[in-house]
């Protein structure tokens, strides 16, 4: 399927230095780039909009820049990504231009194209504000680890559901299949604006969760259904992987 690129969408990656099980996390090296520069290539490869870092490090700025993206320095005292980008979002569009951010995580450089530009379709409902991505649990082990966080959705088509909630609990109970969540979100520019006004809520806080606190306050968020989760780098074992993974592609 060929998507066209939009001028009124825009790729926003988070970056943060400080990470404590991998230290300098974004400038590690992966096949020769830093990580960051790679997940900024996997959104490039996307093809539907324009792509910008969104750091908090004078270093990773440099990195950004001279591998040939845009990047915006933003505050290092942000809790959170949606907080980061939305603030990257007013520097780099001050007049409102843009209509749609593509949240990619800094620490997905093996994500495929494909499953991004699917979460770009969510939007096409005008009653969805946020669009996710998620993907059948297959290993038991998952449906009870609480660090894979779980979609509870209704379904309203073979691929989608409509997010009722989200748990790091075994749920729901009873016969079917489990959903993994994959933190990359899409958002209308209005719902951003509005997501990161809100205070934390009492299921975020509970669950740990942020996304929580959109379904909260009622916003809508619609789930693809993807074949596979993208790995998230979080430790030297993830980093590794990763390398092995691109490798493997651009042999």
């Amino acid at each position: 399927m060929k998507y066209p690129h939009f001028d009124n969408t825009l790729f926003m990656i988070p970056a943060r230095m400080a990470s404590t099980r991998l230290p300098g996390k974004p400038l590690a090296d992966i096949c020769g780039l830093p990580m960051i520069v790679q997940v900024a290539h996997r959104a490039k490869e996307a093809d539907c909009g324009r792509v910008v870092v969104a750091v908090d490090d004078a270093d990773v700025l440099q990195a950004v820049k001279a591998a040939g993206f845009e990047a915006v320095m933003t505050s290092q005292d942000h809790q959170s990504g949606s907080d980061r980008i939305n603030e990257a979002l007013q520097l780099v569009d001050p007049d409102g231009r843009i209509d749609y951010i593509i949240n990619v995580q800094g620490d997905l450089p093996t994500i495929e194209p494909e499953p991004i530009r699917r979460s770009i379709d969510l939007l096409k409902d005008p009653a969805v504000d946020i669009g996710t991505l998620t993907v059948e649990i297959t290993d038991e082990e998952e449906k009870t680890n609480p660090n894979v966080v779980k979609v509870i959705g209704s379904p309203i088509s073979p691929t989608r559901l409509r997010a009722l909630y989200f748990t790091r609990a075994t749920a729901p109970t009873g016969d079917g299949p489990l959903y993994h969540h994959i933190g990359l979100y899409a958002y209308r520019r209005s719902a951003l604006e509005r997501f990161v006004s809100l205070k934390p809520s009492t299921l975020e806080r509970r669950e740990r969760l942020e996304q929580l606190r959109a379904l909260e306050a009622g916003m809508r968020i619609d789930v693809e259904i993807v074949d596979s989760v993208p790995l998230g780098v979080d430790t030297p074992a993830d980093l590794e992987k990763a390398r092995r993974i691109l490798s493997a592609r651009t042999a």
